[in-house]
């Protein structure tokens, strides 16, 4: 998009010390054996996160690989057999009271206001890449480069980044690690790690960005790696244990009204809610409805019809740039407000806070070249250029588009479906 070159960055070369970020799945897995191969000095470490303060699912059931569980044991257990199997030294760093606090405090306390969080962004940032490394260098451990199992990578601009940006008055140009895409776009994760900083990512590497999840599964079956057996993890924390994680306190029912304020029935806590929903309002309506907003203050969980669903722009805020380099004029990107959004072309510009607004950080706003549905407060859109992550930032607020915007926008997204549709078939 901006003409900016960018190398991929190497290693790790043989003779390194590597730590490995071990779960137990098939592709941190992989990753450690192939860096023992290269001849690396490979130590395995698993976040150890898991109070035990859920109960069992109901009728056996297991959460294969959950990165929140009682499964955590399990694949504890999976690593350090792994790890004995191959040479390689292991170690369990207890993350539980940063993980508490940073992510799952943070997820309920989102949903209790109203946003729709989430915790894999800020977990890969406080957690996985933060206290886990934190854990590893208090215990003496010195190493060259940190690897897991991601599907992104890791490069570096060929010129200094404000350039980039079309700034020209800067003193001393920056060329920071930055994150790209992976070259397996269905399973690209460079979205979850947008906030990861530079400093952390001068010795992050990914070995798997340029293999497909298939070519994985290959080559760990190859080498007889038990985890390829295994069923792939799931996002966060399961659907049954929501409800267990919010019992700490009662939730607050209210009503449920449309957007000229007419009470349509009761929501049984805000918390259970997110822009965008459809299934399990407890409303009946001649057409179909979906959640538009929440109002937390007044504790209303605001409906409408699709059409009314589509934003031309949107503002954010606590915003993480390589570096931290912040803009100082607009610039244009793919912006990506969800893991399962395709980037939109957009501008980005620098947001003047207006009387009554609060933000975190310098607040930027979003200008969509196409409306997008569902914007959701307390997401983060990422934005990338060349494939290649150049900032993002929490969502605060949605700018609602005109119905003429909108009716547009779902007759493209109606168009994209169903190309995209017939490439699959053609597949």
């Amino acid at each position: 998009m901006i003409g900016v070159k960018y190398e991929e960055l190497t290693g790790p070369e043989p003779g390194t010390t590597v730590v490995v970020g071990l779960s137990g799945g098939v592709d941190s897995t992989l990753t450690a054996a192939l860096l023992k191969e290269r001849g690396c000095r490979v130590i395995g470490v698993t976040m150890s996160q898991w109070k035990g303060d859920l109960p069992p699912l109901p009728n056996g059931q297991k959460l294969h690989g959950s990165c929140y569980g009682p499964d955590e044991k399990e694949d504890i257990e999976d690593c350090k057999k792994f790890c004995s199997e191959h040479g390689i030294e292991y170690h369990v760093i207890d993350v539980k009271d940063e993980y508490q606090k940073q992510v799952l405090d943070y997820f309920k306390a989102e949903y209790r206001a109203g946003r729709t969080p989430n915790p894999c962004i800020r977990c890969n940032n406080l957690v996985k890449f933060g206290a886990m490394l934190s854990g590893v260098e208090k215990m003496g451990i010195a190493y060259d480069y940190f690897c897991t199992g991601h599907y992104a990578k890791i490069v570096r601009p060929t010129e200094p980044l404000q350039l980039s940006y079309g700034d020209t008055t800067f003193e001393n140009g920056v060329m920071p690690p930055m994150i790209a895409c992976a070259s397996d776009s269905t399973k690209d994760q460079a979205y979850f790690l947008y906030r990861i900083p530079s400093k952390t990512l001068e010795k992050v590497r990914f070995p798997l960005g340029q293999y497909t999840k298939k070519e994985v599964f290959a080559m760990a079956r190859e080498r007889g790696l038990r985890a390829a057996e295994k069923e792939e993890s799931q996002d966060f924390i399961p659907s049954e244990y929501f409800e267990l994680l919010f019992k700490d306190k009662p939730s607050v029912p209210g009503d449920i009204i449309d957007l000229d304020g007419h009470v349509l029935g009761h929501h049984k806590g805000i918390e259970h809610y997110t822009v965008g929903q459809r299934r399990g309002l407890g409303v009946s309506s001649s057409r179909p409805l979906y959640v538009h907003s929440i109002d937390s203050e007044k504790n209303l969980v605001v409906l409408a019809p699709d059409n009314d669903l589509f934003s031309t722009s949107l503002i954010a805020d606590d915003w993480v740039f390589p570096a931290g380099y912040e803009p100082k004029t607009a610039f244009k990107g793919m912006a990506k407000i969800r893991l399962a959004s395709r980037p939109v072309e957009a501008v980005i510009e620098p947001y003047e806070q207006k009387d009554g607004e609060s933000f975190t950080g310098k607040a930027y706003r979003v200008r969509f070249s196409v409306p997008q549905r569902a914007v959701a407060p307390g997401q983060s859109v990422v934005i990338y250029r060349d494939g290649v992550i150049s900032g993002g930032g929490v969502i605060a607020k949605a700018i609602q588009a005109t119905s003429e915007e909108a009716e547009k926008a779902r007759e493209d997204l109606h168009k994209t479906e169903i190309e995209q549709g017939s490439k699959a078939h053609e597949r």
